[in-house]
């Protein structure tokens, strides 16, 4: 069975892949991730409620809706989705950017041949390097967001939130959660570019077609179940790193001390199944949609901003 990425590949070598197309590439990341981070922020203010305070939150997703309205009204729900539009704009200018130039440079370093042969490693690679240069961006929107959601006192909005913490807690309070949050999204953005094109090609296969031979309907289909995947398995090899994230950047959770005490104290009050475990539904239900969404966005912006879309080149195929 022919390859998936194979049957897709329609320019040979990286001619043509310059800055504008890296400029494009950033434009329609920051596009996907911002509108579906968006639009699920209702979910994440359940999920971070629910890693915050399982005692209170204890009726599962649904349960939670039910729960933060009838206290706090469906407005509620939206806390935080200045920050978290804004913050996910920018992580996917960088993410989605990232991971192109990087495989780019790698298939020009290695040659097409080579890079073929080891496009896994490259997807885990240049995933890596991008997500942990968008982190450095994302994490003081994160913060914000986070303490928003754990405290809706605390701020009137983006600007506000800014320069409370700035004032209360300094720089350093911006970049408490760096650590959590590389250690969440760092692996979870390998597993989500590596797993997707995992998926498609086993999609594919098991329906015998090339996506020459399907409808644009169809492949938009395949983009959106390997997009699934991708994400609930990112979910879950992250989900540990996410629960801590969100711990941390409650006002006072940890105790004094550095980060890493602050960290290991946090993980050890709530032990290992827990942090593994709790609000884990809502992460997968709100990931797995999220990165269906982002691949099915990314690629019809590219496609609208005039990008012909990288893909790796088996060269053997031209013989």
């Amino acid at each position: 069975m022919q390859s998936y990425h194979a049957s897709v590949m329609a320019t040979s070598g990286t001619d043509g892949y310059d800055l504008m197309y890296y400029l494009k590439g950033a434009a329609a990341g920051g596009i996907c991730c911002s509108i579906t981070h968006g639009a699920l922020t209702p979910v994440d203010v359940v999920k971070t409620r629910v890693q915050l305070d399982p005692v209170k939150y204890n009726s599962g997703l649904v349960g939670g809706f039910r729960q933060i309205i009838a206290e706090e009204g469906a407005m509620a729900l939206t806390t935080g989705l200045g920050a978290t539009a804004a913050g996910y704009f920018v992580q996917g200018w960088f993410k989605f950017g990232g991971v192109e130039y990087f495989k780019i440079k790698a298939v020009e370093k290695m040659g097409e041949e080579a890079a073929w042969n080891n496009k896994t490693a490259i997807y885990l690679g240049a995933a890596a390097g991008a997500e942990f240069i968008a982190d450095l961006f994302l994490c003081p929107l994160e913060a914000v967001r986070i303490r928003s959601v754990s405290d809706p006192e605390f701020c009137d909005g983006l600007a506000d939130g800014f320069a409370k913490m700035l004032k209360t807690e300094g720089i350093g309070g911006f970049y408490a959660g760096l650590v959590p949050i590389l250690g969440k999204q760092v692996p979870y953005t390998m597993a989500k570019f590596a797993v997707q094109g995992a998926a498609a090609d086993a999609i594919y296969g098991s329906m015998g077609k090339t996506p020459a031979e399907l409808s644009p309907g169809s492949n938009i289909s395949v983009s959106l179940a390997s997009g699934v995947v991708a994400g609930v398995a990112s979910a879950i090899i992250s989900h540990p790193a996410d629960t801590l994230l969100s711990k941390v950047n409650k006002k006072g959770a940890g105790g004094e001390g550095s980060m890493m005490t602050r960290l290991l104290r946090i993980a050890g009050e709530t032990g290992f199944v827990n942090l593994c475990t709790v609000g884990l539904l809502p992460r997968c239900v709100m990931i797995g949609t999220l990165t269906a969404g982002q691949f099915g966005i990314f690629d019809t912006v590219m496609s609208a901003l005039g990008a012909s879309k990288f893909h790796f080149h088996n060269p053997n195929a031209d013989h």
